[in-house]
């Protein structure tokens, strides 16, 4: 993946972290989905609710960064 103008190489690391834990949100999401065991949905569902979690504090890192770089260019 390329670095996109005005990202500096740690808001894009932590896009990239982001999209691998969308990949591990979707192959989650496919389990349940297949699952007929309740107590084993539920622990997909705890799984998928720290899942979101880590995305949403990896997005908010990446927009964090992206910001102090775009205040640092001159």
């Amino acid at each position: 993946m390329s670095e996109p103008e005005g990202l500096g190489s740690q808001a894009e690391q932590a896009l990239e972290r982001a999209e691998s834990l969308l990949a591990r949100l979707e192959a989650a999401r496919q389990r349940l989905e297949t699952t007929e065991d309740v107590e084993a949905a539920t622990k997909v569902l705890s799984e998928l609710a720290e899942i979101a979690r880590q995305i949403e504090a990896e997005l908010a890192e990446a927009r964090r960064r992206a910001e102090e770089d775009a205040r640092e260019e001159p």
